[in-house]
């Protein structure tokens, strides 16, 4: 067993003031999501930015967009007898999947906006997400939060508030649905015919993240079971079957 670094989630404290390490893995993850994407996805692209800072302003809209959706999704999803606080952030309590849709609804809101195809505003964030998801896991980790099952493993921890070791559960998923599907999409986005299809990255994330998150359920304690899936692989697989199905739906097209 490897023992737990007990990291205080609080990185630092002003006064009544507290930073936690969770807010700066947002903070984090968008400057470099953001430099991440100017320097190796829009240079292989056309690009339909006016300006970095038009990207900039769009990556903070999606951020706070997927806080509100996280926030909302989470209540939806896996609280809804506490829908009375669903403003009550402080308490914690996120959803990827919530994220995502509300991600995705203001992708197609901007892109109607500016003139800007959606499914190439999808691409484009889709490629830099995992640098935030990297993050968010290793935040998770450190708050000692959404632990992994119970196990004999030699590398297990004992988490604050738990007494039996534990998977470390939050580190699968930083190294899969954060640093590998990263390393996944940055091959393919090399690919001319791939990135130039607009949306097959982004159907890529899409089932890449189901695949991975289905594949770390099975070592990370589940908020609940249904027919013997966990919460987080039902709301996955409908990921997996709708990124393969767009992702070849547009591969086949002529359209690119």
């Amino acid at each position: 067993m490897i023992p737990y670094p007990a990291i205080n989630p609080v990185a630092l404290s002003l006064g009544p003031l507290q930073i936690k390490w969770y807010g700066i893995a947002y903070v984090v993850g968008l400057l470099l999501g953001y430099q991440y994407g100017v320097f190796f996805i829009l240079k292989r692209l056309p690009n339909y930015f006016k300006d970095n800072k038009q990207f900039l302003d769009l990556a903070v809209g999606a951020l706070l967009s997927m806080v509100v959706g996280g926030r909302i999704g989470h209540i939806v999803f896996y609280e809804p007898e506490k829908y009375l606080e669903l403003f009550y952030i402080w308490k914690g309590g996120m959803s990827f999947h919530g994220a995502l849709i509300g991600s995705i609804i203001y992708g197609i809101y901007k892109s109607r906006q500016l003139n800007i195809p959606f499914l190439y505003l999808a691409d484009v964030f889709a490629a830099c997400t995992p640098v935030a998801l990297f993050l968010g896991r290793i935040a998770n980790f450190i708050n000692g939060e959404l632990v992994g099952r119970e196990t004999n493993v030699p590398w297990a921890m004992i988490f604050p508030g738990y007494i039996t070791p534990r998977h470390p559960s939050q580190l699968y998923e930083a190294l899969t649905e954060g640093l590998l599907l990263l390393i996944i999409l940055n091959i393919c986005h090399k690919f001319e015919t791939i990135r130039l299809k607009q949306g097959i990255i982004f159907s890529m994330f899409i089932a890449g993240y189901g695949v991975f998150r289905t594949f770390c359920e099975e070592f990370r304690d589940p908020d609940f079971f249904w027919m013997g899936l966990t919460s987080g692989q039902l709301y996955s697989l409908p990921m997996i079957l709708f990124g393969t199905i767009l992702g070849v739906t547009l591969w086949r097209s002529k359209k690119s």
